[in-house]
């Protein structure tokens, strides 16, 4: 016989991302979060944790208000938790954030806070007067890019800053970033981009920081409603992605402690009066020793659920929030664990820090590692079928792509 629960999570956008955001509500309270959107990943699909429904067109905005009133007629009795599972159903829900506060807990900042910390140089603008650094940067656009000069030094990341766009555009050599070590490269890429694609929006150009993966670190905070940082975890990506369709996404993290980030980090959300998820994406640069800010997401990434496999459920800190209304006092993750996507033998192989292979291997061999998608709690004979062939293709993915020179950042 199903439960009823009092509310229900509403989980809008990517599917990856929804499945570790539904693992940690049924977890922690044992309700299916309803995730909205088509899905090809049958992986997903098929849990048992999650009720998938396709809303034809949702992303248009003629239907995004419309579609999601619905959706709170047909549970009215229930409290419903809108949460985006990618920057484009952030700005979706902030955007149209008065007329969906009705229906729906929302626990986003504004529309005007939002888009300052998700615009690349208002937010390294606003970071840097609380002492974050962050690499040398420049946007160039359709218009200006073939007299674009960069006034760094090379090598440097070109990335597409309207990704939901870029994820439609299909042409030859396509990457989710790009590395150009001079400019006969740079060239090539922007007229890749603009000359054999359809894409049209804006590039970012930034001076590139060298090192491995496990130069990189993430901070993931939870702010409550009083502006009042409740939870902060460091963690330190051991290993990224290296297809050129998912170069730079994490599939390990070990969980790490930084007392002195931490602190920066909590000081920044408080001061510009922050609520909700913060995700800060870093990278430690040898060169002068200090961590450098790429990006700020203020939705939950895949890898988000190492915070709560490490011992700290970071959906229950929004629920007892918002919909609970529980006090929560500040806590600081300092516990020891794994998280990872990948099988341990692609693990042991393409982490170049051998401290930090047997660090893993320490922490498997005691029980403190997790992976997010190979669940034995939400399993069937399908589900396992397709998670074992996408833990062969990593095998495959990582034998034609990887290379040791850290060009993946």
């Amino acid at each position: 016989m199903a439960i009823e629960h009092a509310f229900l999570p509403v989980l809008l956008g990517d599917e990856m991302n929804a499945y570790g955001m539904a693992r940690a509500f049924y977890e922690s309270y044992g309700v299916k979060p309803l995730a909205l959107n088509h899905t090809n990943m049958e992986k997903i699909q098929q849990s048992d944790l999650l009720i998938f429904r396709e809303v034809p067109r949702l992303y248009i905005e003629e239907r995004f208000v419309v579609s999601l009133k619905a959706i709170a007629e047909e549970f009215a009795g229930k409290k419903l938790l809108l949460l985006a599972c990618d920057e484009f159903y952030v700005k979706k829900i902030v955007q149209h954030k008065e007329e969906l506060a009705d229906y729906f807990a929302i626990p986003y900042v504004d529309a005007n806070r939002a888009n300052e910390l998700l615009t690349r140089e208002s937010m390294y603008e606003l970071c840097a007067k609380f002492g974050f650094l962050y690499p040398a940067m420049h946007v160039c656009t359709v218009n200006d890019y073939e007299e674009f000069d960069i006034p760094f030094e090379y090598p440097v990341v070109i990335k597409p800053l309207n990704m939901t766009k870029y994820a439609t555009c299909i042409f030859p050599g396509k990457k989710k970033v790009y590395i150009a070590k001079d400019n006969d490269e740079k060239d090539a890429i922007f007229h890749a981009i603009y000359k054999e694609s359809a894409y049209r929006d804006d590039l970012m150009v930034q001076q590139y920081i060298p090192g491995e993966d496990a130069h990189m670190c993430v901070v993931n905070a939870y702010v409550g409603q009083d502006s009042k940082v409740k939870l902060l975890s460091v963690g330190n990506p051991i290993l990224e992605e290296h297809s050129p369709e998912g170069i730079g996404r994490y599939v390990a993290i070990m969980t790490a402690y930084d007392k002195d980030l931490m602190d920066r980090v909590k000081l920044f959300l408080e001061e510009i009066r922050f609520h909700g998820f913060a995700t800060f994406d870093m990278k430690y640069d040898e060169r002068d020793g200090q961590y450098k800010l790429l990006s700020i997401e203020l939705h939950n990434e895949l890898s988000n659920y190492y915070v709560t496999a490490s011992g700290y459920n970071l959906m229950q800190y929004v629920a007892d929030d918002f919909i609970r209304g529980s006090k929560q006092q500040l806590t600081y993750v300092q516990n020891k664990h794994l998280w990872t996507i990948v099988p341990n033998g692609v693990l042991f192989k393409y982490v170049q820090n051998e401290q930090l292979v047997i660090e893993a291997k320490s922490l498997i061999r005691q029980g403190m590692a997790t992976d997010s998608i190979f669940n034995y709690k939400d399993m069937n004979a399908k589900r396992w079928l397709n998670i074992t062939l996408d833990n062969l293709s990593f095998y495959r993915q990582y034998k034609k792509y990887f290379n040791n020179k850290g060009l993946s950042n």
